[in-house]
């Protein structure tokens, strides 16, 4: 008997704690209060998109080369871009990174849809509101989706495609994360507190800082956090899971006509390298650089590469002749497509079949 007082107690405690957090979550961040945790403030803007307030940051000359525009993933904001930003205007381009609706310093709304379609929508709108016709479009993993489908359904928006570690599939729904998220009520309850714990977090970047022999950086962890911590975000984050299909990307890769590079880490766990080279053998006029050492998003872990290879693919246009060519010839004697591997060790660059 005493023992099921006590067990009925521990329950009790637990549930308490459990209901505690989620009812003492912040509804959303303020822009003021957050002034200190955000990454090139200077450079941010508002605007509103279809009702919705979005938040994007932009730097660089209004008229230089088409501009690129650069697409964030799930669980995620424009944060995710904060190391090249910067550097790959100093390239000479204008560079433009939105906050997906529901996701950043951009509205929530509770009725919000946050499928890849409209996700896609709100990026084709935002171009429209800053005078955009075309663009490179560049998206890293479930971006990489939204960035697939504008080439896919607006080719006539898209000057090139940049798809990092992408999601061209509904094989990420079976993650753990993924299958507990769509669960109701459970789902409702877990992801929060896994989503809104900076223990897991820390855990989590620890990782990827001590893979590549970097300190852990405090402060982005914080933005990070920061971002991950309200209940606006915990919603979109769930109706985004729950509305989650991305199969057509990889049904659909062959119709992509955009001279497209996909970037992806060789040690990549979220998106294995095998749907990297799925992907390469797909689309036509598409080639592949792979990061050694590198897991799921090579513009965090090794910035300065990464911005060395998606300026070079923007601005060589004979280079990148010369690679597509390379790419007809292989596709007609039936062998593996064109790659390059960079060796983030040496420094070198090397072709590999």
């Amino acid at each position: 008997m005493k023992k099921r007082y006590l067990l009925a107690g521990v329950s009790g405690l637990i549930a308490g704690a459990v209901a505690t957090k989620l009812l003492t979550r912040p509804r959303d961040v303020s822009w003021p209060d957050s002034i200190d945790l955000i990454y090139h403030a200077e450079h941010s803007w508002f605007t509103t998109i279809g009702g919705l307030r979005i938040h994007y940051q932009e730097v660089s000359d209004e008229n230089a080369p088409p501009p690129l525009i650069l697409i964030h993933g799930f669980i995620s904001s424009n944060l995710v871009w904060s190391d090249v930003f910067l550097p790959l205007a100093a390239k000479g381009f204008r560079v433009i990174a939105p906050d997906l609706p529901g996701y950043g310093y951009s509205d929530k709304p509770p009725d919000g849809r946050y499928t890849i379609v409209a996700q896609a929508h709100a990026v084709l709108r935002l171009m429209d509101r800053l005078g955009i016709e075309k663009a490179t479009i560049v998206g890293a993993s479930y971006g990489g989706a939204v960035a697939a489908t504008i080439a896919l359904d607006n080719p006539e928006r898209v000057e090139r495609l940049v798809l990092v570690g992408t999601v061209s599939s509904d094989e990420p729904k079976k993650k753990l994360l993924l299958r507990i998220s769509r669960l109701p009520i459970i789902g409702d309850i877990v992801t929060p507190l896994f989503l809104g714990s900076r223990w897991v977090l820390r855990k989590r970047t620890e990782q990827v800082y001590r893979r590549i022999g970097h300190p852990l950086d405090e402060h982005k962890l914080a933005a990070r956090h920061h971002l991950l911590a309200t209940s606006n975000v915990h919603r979109a984050m769930l109706r985004t899971a729950r509305r989650w299909s991305a199969n057509r990307i990889s049904r659909e890769a062959s119709l992509i006509r955009s001279p497209t590079m996909l970037v992806w880490g060789d040690t990549d766990t979220h998106i294995p390298i095998s749907e990297a080279y799925q992907l390469r053998d797909a689309i036509p006029n598409s080639k592949l650089i792979i990061f050694r050492n590198c897991g799921h998003l090579p513009p965090t872990e090794y910035p300065e590469k990464f911005v060395e290879v998606v300026a070079g693919f923007c601005r060589a246009e004979e280079t990148a002749n010369k690679d597509r060519q390379m790419i007809k010839t292989a596709s007609r004697a039936s062998e593996p497509a064109f790659a390059k591997v960079w060796d983030n060790t040496e420094d070198a660059e090397y072709d590999k079949p």
